[in-house]
């Protein structure tokens, strides 16, 4: 299969990308725009929350990475 272009070059990520909001259990957090050391961009988030399950809180931890799709080949100018 063949890999899909990345439409923005890596400046133009840094530049123009926001950061995206991301709901989890109905709790906001806010991911930031990211240039991975893999040579990838997108977004990360890094939190904890607290989740009830039976009605007893659970911390959890949250990491999550959304990538461009073919940011790894992506110009970087």
């Amino acid at each position: 299969m063949a890999k899909s272009p990345c439409p923005v070059t890596l400046k133009q990520f840094q530049e123009k990308a926001e950061p995206l909001k991301v709901v989890i259990n109905g709790q906001e957090m806010l991911a930031e725009v990211k240039a991975f050391s893999t040579g990838s961009f997108g977004w990360n988030i890094n939190g904890k929350m607290t989740i009830t399950v039976d009605g007893k809180p659970v911390s959890v931890q949250i990491g999550m990475n959304m990538t461009v799709v073919g940011s790894k080949e992506a110009a970087r100018e």
